[in-house]
């Protein structure tokens, strides 16, 4: 399969902690942490059946009541930085972890995008499902274009829509390590076609004996999921960070890369040099400053001149990344 549909980072072992550089917990209270996990998983089968019968605002507020719930079981803290517009919204964010998703649930249940072969797994399928989940068949690319109008159609519908443009899972530390293709931009040209704001998500995690950022929840390399939920379940006052930036505002004519670079600029405070060689747009501070998320977003207008085609090829959803050891995927990381 082209890296275009299986991208990769340059995450490997030595980008997770070793044994004991972690502060942990007993192994009796990793255990009750478990059970807490496998409890909630149980609750979800029967949300699942519930779901479908709710209206869409009970249905995320169950979503996001089940996904809380389970972030205490675990022993996680979260910590939200920034606010979410009411309106419909495409949520993009950076991805870690397969805790990503019970982050984004909590703060935001929207809609996500998934991979097809998720359709298939046990209980997280079903869940899946039952939220609502658009799903993508990576051995058939050129179905990605009837999967962005997919995806306009629920954002024009009123629905919210996350997905993690990157592709695949990194550490979220050395620049060296973040997958070379950067946020792949076909589902940017959902929003522009429905008309919906963007809104960038960045997802860390944090220690809070040491107050430094850790890369404990990382999921990358060989890792199986089996190891690093015991690593995550036994990190000591773990903390998820969910900082919401300021809303990009796209107009009819915006391109979805220049779009894509703003919104990645965004998610990892750091300035876009492609951008400003692409079209004039406006995202914030001045380049030498840093991005961040204020508490009250404003606004931000991107008045790209030309649009581009309309996605028709794995081309269109992203530049070519050189070949390499493929990541890991994870269910929502379409």
């Amino acid at each position: 399969m082209s890296p275009l549909w299986r991208p990769s980072s340059g995450c490997g072992p030595a980008c997770l902690p070793g044994p004991g550089e972690a502060p942990a917990i007993p192994v009796f209270r990793q255990l009750g942490r478990a059970a807490g996990l496998l409890g909630m998983l149980g609750l979800g089968i029967g949300l699942a059946a519930l779901l479908p019968a709710l209206p869409t605002r009970e249905r995320q507020a169950a979503l996001r009541g089940w996904a809380r719930i389970t972030a205490r079981a675990c022993g996680v803290r979260l910590e939200v930085r920034g606010r979410l517009p009411r309106r419909r919204v495409l949520l993009v964010a950076n991805h870690v972890s397969w805790w990503d998703v019970l982050a984004l649930l909590a703060v935001a249940p929207a809609r996500l995008v998934a991979k097809q072969e998720v359709r298939r797994w046990p209980l997280i399928g079903l869940l899946a499902r039952a939220a609502g989940t658009v799903f993508v068949d990576r051995s058939r690319p050129r179905g990605l274009p009837a999967t962005v109008g997919r995806v306009a159609s629920a954002l024009r519908s009123g629905r919210s829509v996350a997905v993690f443009p990157e592709g695949t899972t990194w550490c979220g530390g050395a620049a060296s390590c973040r997958p070379p293709t950067g946020f792949r931009p076909a589902m940017f040209q959902a929003a522009i076609d429905a008309g919906a704001p963007v809104v960038p998500l960045r997802i860390g995690y944090r220690c809070g004996v040491t107050g430094e950022t850790t890369t404990a929840p990382a999921f990358v390399g060989d890792e199986t999921l089996l190891r690093s939920v015991r690593r995550m379940l036994a990190v000591r006052k773990l903390t998820v960070c969910v900082d919401i930036a300021a809303p990009l505002h796209p107009g009819r004519s915006a391109d979805r890369r220049a779009l894509a670079r703003v919104a990645e600029s965004a998610v990892h405070l750091v300035p876009s040099a492609s951008v400003a060689l692409t079209a004039p747009v406006v995202a914030g501070p001045a380049p030498e400053q840093p991005v961040r998320a204020p508490a009250r977003p404003t606004a931000t207008v991107l008045p790209v001149p030309t649009r581009s085609p309309a996605v028709t090829s794995p081309a269109g959803a992203a530049a070519g990344s050189p070949a390499g050891q493929p990541e890991r995927e994870l269910p929502l990381a379409a």
